[in-house]
């Protein structure tokens, strides 16, 4: 039987993008989140997809096993896994939907095939612990994965924990480890240059505003032949440190140049900003952090949906090149 997929936590489809550019038979069945943004967006892209807008923990086993699904492929919250969401781990409500498929996987024979993402530090959790303990129970063989998309030739950091998993007997074809592999069986080329990607007609309102500008000393400054960019998340653009990178046109001399010449007034001063404004510093526009997350040409966003709330779904996507590269192993 070839894959039919249960999307969970399905987001704005990162998980159907990298099913898609995979090009296996197969289909994606139905999705389901709860977050009405995110539908929107998934709705817009793919308007045939049986899309549920509801609560995962009222998806009952019947209920899953009358789709005639056989695959599950989820992204559950990270909030409770990360440094900002406390590290609350099982004791955050935000896990509860999550510890209920991984209690529903008894009752769901039909089930053979299973990927799952989340942030980094996942892995230490006591979740994880009984998400792969349930694997076990319901004898299913699984690999574990800590994976960057620079890894698979994506110029962005955005190191997340994978899980695939079968019942299947049929060998993998990799040799399977007993720890957490970081990564993948095939060899990729190096990341792409992001001028591949830059928007050269992007609009000046994605120029950092002054206010910004104060803190430039912090940011982490990308150039058109950079082969590398940090990873955005879902605060990118609202604040500067440790949410995404920024660009400029500027040469990484003239950069030099242009910070010596800020650095000789007080940092954060108007003549401070003044100077380094000149390097016209800009953030990724919402369609470059999709290029840099793998999303094919033909996916994008609905014109009612802002700027910000682009940046904040992104911030909550999958890289889709990942996932593909994982989807592969799982059933090739």
């Amino acid at each position: 039987m070839y894959p039919r997929i249960l999307e969970l936590y399905s987001g704005i489809g990162g998980m159907h993008c990298a099913w898609n550019e995979l090009g296996l038979e197969g289909e994606i069945v139905a999705a389901v989140d709860i977050n009405t943004v995110a539908n929107e967006v998934y709705k817009h892209n793919f308007p045939t997809i049986m899309l549920l807008n509801r609560n995962i923990q009222t998806l009952t086993a019947k209920e899953i096993e009358k789709l005639k699904v056989n695959t599950i492929l989820m992204s559950p919250p990270c909030q409770p896994f990360t440094r900002n969401g406390k590290y609350l781990d099982n004791n955050d409500p935000r896990t509860n939907s999550f510890i209920y498929i991984i209690e529903l996987l008894s009752d769901l024979e039909c089930i053979d095939y299973i990927l799952m993402e989340n942030v980094k530090g996942f892995e230490c959790s006591t979740v994880h612990n009984l998400f792969v303990e349930k694997l076990k129970e319901c004898k299913f063989a699984y690999q574990e994965f800590l994976l960057c998309p620079s890894s698979v030739g994506i110029p962005n950091s955005r190191l997340r924990y994978y899980c695939v998993a079968r019942r299947s007997n049929k060998e993998w074809s990799f040799e399977q480890k007993n720890e957490i592999m970081s990564s993948l069986p095939n060899n990729y080329s190096e990341p792409f240059q992001l001028e591949e990607i830059i928007d050269k007609d992007a609009s000046d309102v994605y120029l950092l505003s002054d206010k910004l500008l104060k803190r430039a000393k912090i940011l982490d400054i990308c150039y058109k032949d950079s082969r590398r960019s940090c990873c955005f998340t879902k605060a990118y653009s609202h604040y500067v440190e440790g949410t995404g990178s920024v660009l400029t046109n500027a040469t990484p001399e003239s950069l030099k140049e242009c910070f010596e010449r800020a650095n000789s007034h007080e940092v954060g001063s108007e003549e401070f900003v003044k100077t380094v404004k000149e390097l016209k510093l800009r953030f990724f526009t919402p369609t470059e952090v999709l290029a840099l997350m793998a999303f094919p040409k033909y996916y994008n966003f609905p014109e009612n949906i802002t700027t910000k709330q682009c940046y904040r779904l992104l911030g909550n996507s999958v890289n889709v090149k990942v996932i593909s590269e994982l989807l592969r192993i799982l059933f090739l």
